[in-house]
């Protein structure tokens, strides 16, 4: 391994604890999710774009259409 550091402070005097709050936040911010993408609830129910009301379109029955989502 090189000794090249992976974190260099370029100005300021942070103190241990903020360099760890930052250490810790990029680690956690650098790592693969643990579920892959196409094991994501894949029936529809956790959409969240499902709960969004939307305009009727206008036109005949568009306000008997309104009353369904």
């Amino acid at each position: 391994m090189t000794d090249t550091p992976l974190l260099q402070v370029v100005s300021g005097d942070p103190s241990p604890d903020e360099l760890a709050a930052v250490t810790v936040l990029l680690t956690a911010l650098g790592r693969p999710s643990d579920e892959p993408a196409e094991a994501a609830d894949s029936t529809g129910w956790a959409d969240l774009s499902l709960r969004i009301r939307r305009l009727p379109a206008p036109g005949p029955g568009a306000w008997r259409a309104s009353a369904w989502s």
